[in-house]
């Protein structure tokens, strides 16, 4: 790998993308106040211009917290590994939560701790380095708090997506989170249609996997796009191949309205699937959303969750010597995809281990990244950032000048002040005011000791994924055993018989947060009796659903349907699948809810009479109410 100090400014600029602009973002002037905001950090100005409230009026004279060094939790290793036999226990073991961390993952107060703390001031004259209440609380401007906009940017540009083809790289504004993020792309980019007032041949479309996030399809939706489902295998979208986006994009009917000029893709740890996308088949989808003029929004809160361990699982031939992908001294991707020659380093080992941005394959600036700090600290903070050419964050600025603004002061602030510390150049001064970052020394983590948090988590996750995976695999057959009398013989021996019948398969998830369970109703007792229609099987499958919440089982899973993009997929598919998240749940509670979830199963395909199913669905009502509570089950399950 080369250095990144290779990359010059000999590379292009962006293409000129701008006719996918909608009609009010073309419209958008720049904000008459905003342009203020950069007057009000010039030493010593009389700041008469701006209806600001006096900063000595906060009710807040600093911001304080506890927070995690960023070794706290122990990384797993980069590269994919052999998969240990079945019947090696201590290998499996290695794999485990309490045996795969040095520091036992007991309640993180029981972990070693520092300090942060925003001061109420600063006496920073620099806006970039100036981190206090004072500047952080009060109006700012749109692309973000200062101090935590630069360091972002310099942190995407340098080392998340150092390999990106066009001019100076991506450029970044700071959202609300990724919901946020995408709400305003498709504000920048499509325009509203109705039914009863436009024309058939004006309606936009959203290309999605074929199973999507909601959320995401539910913010197009409204808006009177046309939501076209993309074929999916185990790594993601498909470019090629029955039902892949040549296919949908060169078979398109426009009577059903424009060819689509917007995709919307999860690519990494895919959610609801757990799939990761392939360099080579990023290079296969771009290459055909330059063809087609397609704009790329890739939504990837769980880029940094992807798992060398279960790649290596997943992967049959591992110890085959023409795998050269599994050769130690090969440079690899976590997916076990050789890293290209001349592949810029990101200056991480970490980093490099990771299959890439499709940003760092986009020669023509039509990649908008959605970036967020929701799973790597907290979804309550909502704040994320967009990556994208300069042109889209320019109009994407402009929109939120009129919107949102920026995120919370005190978020950024917070961030921030644990990232950066207080200004370096005069770290005792500040000290001594107040302001302390995110290390034992007062110093911030800086790039180096995010990188390791990242890390860490990663580590966390995929020892979790592991735990479920390995129960889910130990019980995915129903084993009846029995005898019958040896044949053509008059004594009393016997043979022994032994039935195993498959209930579900899932591949181990590569990324992400979940694991995509796929059940096979067609070897159920009664499928003769369900599975004579899309209609009757979804009802055999709603009930297994409720049945899992019943005593002695008590566990909630997602079902496929709320991840169905289009009424087709729903009644085709979504009665077959259900997601499993590994994440939230607590440690200690992880094995004894995944061994239940299999039990499960195993005591649903044990029913023989149809009378149990049918009372099961009549009484589905009763039992959410008896375990959960009607609003409480809202909450946890959000809206189908």
């Amino acid at each position: 790998m080369s250095s990144q100090n290779d990359v010059s400014d000999t590379r292009p600029p962006p293409k000129d993308l701008t006719h996918h602009l909608s009609r009010t973002t073309k419209n958008r002037q720049a904000s008459s106040i905003k342009q203020f905001y950069k007057y009000f950090g010039i030493p010593g100005i009389g700041q008469l211009a701006g209806g600001l409230p006096n900063n000595y009026y906060f009710p807040f004279d600093t911001l304080e917290a506890k927070v995690a060094r960023p070794a706290r939790w122990e990384p797993t290793p980069n590269k994919p590994i052999d998969p240990p036999a079945d019947d090696d226990d201590e290998a499996i073991a290695r794999l485990s939560l309490k045996e795969g961390s040095v520091k036992k993952q007991s309640s993180p107060l029981n972990q070693p701790q520092d300090s942060i703390t925003v001061p109420h001031t600063s006496s920073q004259a620099n806006a970039i380095k100036k981190i206090d209440l004072s500047s952080a609380l009060q109006y700012g401007t749109a692309q973000g708090y200062p101090p935590l906009y630069y360091f972002i940017r310099q942190l995407t540009q340098q080392n998340l997506h150092p390999n990106c083809s066009y001019k100076d790289g991506p450029e970044v504004i700071l959202t609300c989170g990724n919901t946020d993020g995408f709400s305003k792309v498709l504000q920048m980019l499509t325009n509203e249609w109705s039914e009863e007032k436009d024309w058939v041949r004006d309606r936009e479309g959203l290309l999605v996997e074929k199973f999507a996030y909601g959320n995401a399809v539910a913010a197009a939706r409204p808006r009177g796009m046309n939501i076209v489902p993309v074929n999916i295998d185990d790594e993601g979208m498909m470019a090629y191949g029955d039902g892949g986006l040549q296919e949908v994009l060169e078979n398109w009917d426009h009577k059903k309205g424009k060819r689509p000029q917007l995709m919307y893709t999860v690519t990494m740890g895919q959610n609801p699937t757990s799939g990761v996308l392939s360099l080579q088949r990023r290079r296969e989808i771009y290459a055909l959303c330059c063809k087609y003029d397609i704009i790329i929004v890739e939504d990837d809160p769980y880029w940094y969750l992807q798992y060398p361990s279960s790649t290596a699982i997943n992967t049959t031939t591992t110890s085959d010597p023409a795998n050269t992908s599994f050769n130690p001294d090969v440079p690899m991707f976590a997916n076990a995809e050789p890293v290209p020659d001349g592949w810029r380093s990101s200056g991480y080992a970490f980093l490099d281990s990771l299959v890439p941005s499709s940003i760092n394959i986009d020669t023509e600036g039509r990649v908008i990244r959605l970036d967020t700090f929701s799973k790597t600290v907290a979804p309550g903070c909502r704040l994320g950032w967009i990556s994208a050419q300069p042109e889209f964050c320019e109009r994407l600025l402009r929109i939120t000048e009129s919107s949102t603004q920026q995120p919370s002061g005190f978020v950024q602030s917070m961030i921030a002040e644990l990232l950066l510390g207080p200004d370096q150049d005069g770290l005792k001064k500040s000290l001594k005011k107040g302001g302390k970052g995110g290390l034992p020394s007062g110093e911030g983590w800086k790039a180096d000791g995010w990188i390791r948090w990242v890390e860490g988590l990663r580590g966390n996750y995929e020892r979790r994924m592991n735990q479920m995976s390995k129960i889910m695999d130990d019980g995915k057959y129903l084993i009846k055993s029995g005898h019958r009398n040896s044949l053509g013989s008059d004594d009393d021996n016997e043979w022994s018989v032994v039935e195993k019948t498959q209930m579900y398969s899932f591949d181990w998830p590569v990324g992400g947060m979940f694991l995509w369970l796929r059940v096979h109703f067609e070897t159920h007792p009664l499928y003769h009796t369900y599975g004579k229609n899309e209609k009757e099987i979804a009802r055999l499958s709603r009930a297994l659903w409720i049945f899992w919440t019943t005593k002695p089982y008590l566990v909630l899973v997602s079902p496929a349907s709320i991840f169905c993009p289009t009424e087709e997929i729903m009644k085709a598919e979504g009665w077959r699948y259900f997601r499993l998240c590994f994440a939230a749940i607590n440690e200690d509670e992880l094995g004894p809810v995944s061994e239940r979830l299999a039990d499960g199963v195993a005591a649903f395909w044990r029913i023989k009479d149809s009378k149990k199913i049918e009372k099961l669905l009549e009484d589905e009502e009763a039992v959410v109410e008896e375990r959960a509570g009607l609003a409480q089950m809202a909450q946890m399950i959000g809206p189908c």
